[in-house]
């Protein structure tokens, strides 16, 4: 049987500030492994990226055995979209690969708990887009003998990541059958089971508070301002969000 990380998922911060650093002042941060699959199955990680402001976004991810041994990478720049539809791109082009190379007993995870939800509880959606790589999704998955889609913090699915990053570099797409110098190291040590901490809560030097992580995004409600996070500074962006709702006052930060 697989095993699989228990996510805790956490409540968005929208009462008083004060009062939930206090009550999460002890909480133990979170470390995040990568998991390898069980003989005889192959795992696919996949991501998503998106440059906020520019709005291009690429996709990537990697495929490796029950000895945690690299297959194949993939990777490619999509164009302009948002993060959520690069996600379900990612998985996709992922699915296709899995087809192409005859596996049939097939573990998906990513670091988008919407997207697992989508697919794995057959959430519905809104969105034209996301709409239409969902319907090519379901398609495939029925050609697989055995499938499990799992979500895993980020901290789990760097090497994904890296691979995504790699994207927005590409002119056209590709795919590697070793895995490159920048990919290396996370591979090896996903290989290891080494685990990454992760800590939802993240100090805002803006309000002088822990923040919750949610997402990509951190939630603060003390302030109004809207800023992205990148390297421990803040650089603030009010145009990166035109409006806020009165009553959902949140200090946006971007962590890269």
């Amino acid at each position: 049987m697989l095993s699989f990380l228990k996510i805790v998922r956490g409540q968005r911060l929208i009462e008083s500030p004060i009062r939930v650093l206090v009550r999460n002042w002890h909480r133990e941060p979170i470390e995040v492994a990568w998991g390898k699959p069980e003989i005889g199955w192959t795992k696919l990680n996949f991501d998503g990226s998106c440059k906020y402001k520019t709005g291009k976004a690429s996709i990537g991810g990697l495929f490796r055995n029950h000895e945690a041994e690299f297959l194949l990478g993939y990777a490619e720049s999509i164009g302009r979209t948002n993060s959520t539809i690069a996600e379900f791109a990612a998985l996709q082009r992922g699915l296709e690969l899995v087809l192409e190379n005859g596996w049939n007993n097939v573990w998906l995870e990513g670091d988008s708990k919407t997207l697992v939800e989508v697919i794995s509880r057959k959430r519905t959606v809104r969105c034209a887009e996301v709409e239409r790589h969902v319907s090519h999704i379901n398609l495939m998955l029925p050609a697989l003998n055995k499938c499990i889609v799992t979500h895993i913090f980020r901290e789990g699915n760097r090497a994904a990541d890296k691979f995504a990053q790699i994207g927005h570099l590409l002119k056209k797409p590709q795919i590697w059958h070793h895995p490159p110098n920048e990919v290396l190291r996370i591979v090896h040590e996903d290989a290891e089971e080494i685990p990454v901490v992760y800590d939802k809560w993240k100090y805002c030097s803006t309000c002088y508070l822990f923040i919750e992580l949610k997402h990509h995004f951190i939630f603060c409600s003390s302030i109004s301002t809207v800023a992205p996070y990148c390297n421990g500074a803040l650089q603030p962006d009010v145009g990166l969000f035109s409006t806020v709702k009165s009553s959902y006052r949140h200090h946006f930060l971007r962590v890269e």
